[in-house]
């Protein structure tokens, strides 16, 4: 890891901005899903993960309470990580299919995974302020990850997450033209492409609204377009 990621990443862990979730995130690691009753919870909030590297940038929502929350990693050890690392081990993405817990020797190739807010949120949903609060991590972040050139927003407010940044960066002065849907791309004033997924909550694979092979076809689009900036920085 970058001298600067493990910096940041240790600012993000000892973070105590926004004192409801703190106390959200202690309280479920204390007392625990059944399931989990043997498991020592993180209950801090979860760094990114991945490669610092990548071309291609996943931003998610916000930890688990007992999937990131649990296990300190990103969709590690809960239904969402369960659906979606599958995928990226197909397209080339990560190592492996499964993501049990930290140590389990999952690593993502040219993939980085974060988040608009670091720490789990009552029923996952974060606040206005708690997402402002934790936007000048995303912004360090963004702007560390020099390669990426592909953004994958799962949900709307990954999606919104990533037009802020570029707002706060004075690269972007309306969002109006950008409309979250699954399967939408644009290419951002940053020279960045921007694609839209839906998330993959458990809420929205067990009723359908997304499906393996939709989420698949997100990440396929990915490699190509990934492809196919290795091929034009080839031929210019």
């Amino acid at each position: 890891m970058t001298a600067w990621l493990d910096r940041l990443n240790q600012e993000v862990v000892a973070c105590t901005r926004c004192p409801r979730l703190v106390q959200h995130c202690q309280t479920v690691a204390r007392e625990k899903r059944r399931a989990y009753r043997e498991c020592e919870y993180w209950g801090k909030p979860v760094p990114g993960f991945g490669d610092p590297k990548a071309r291609v940038l996943i931003l998610g929502l916000a930890p688990g309470a007992h999937g990131s929350n649990r296990t300190g990693r990103p969709f590690t050890g809960d239904s969402s990580g369960n659906f979606m690392y599958p995928v990226l081990h197909a397209t080339g993405f990560a190592s492996q299919a499964k993501a049990t817990h930290v140590g389990d020797g999952l690593q993502l190739r040219d993939a980085y995974i974060t988040a608009a807010v670091r720490c789990a949120p009552p029923q996952n949903k974060p606040t206005p302020r708690e997402i402002a609060n934790c936007a000048p991590f995303l912004d360090r972040e963004i702007a560390g990850l020099k390669n990426v050139k592909v953004v994958v927003a799962l949900g709307r407010i990954g999606f919104d997450a990533y037009l802020n940044y570029l707002r706060r960066r004075g690269e972007l002065t309306s969002k109006k033209e950008y409309r979250f849907g699954h399967g939408v791309r644009y290419a951002m004033p940053d020279g960045k492409i921007l694609l839209a997924s839906y998330h993959p909550s458990n809420q929205n694979t067990q009723t359908g609204k997304l499906t393996e092979e939709m989420f698949k076809k997100i990440f396929q689009e990915v490699r190509r377009l990934v492809s196919d900036t290795n091929r034009s920085a080839a031929g210019g």
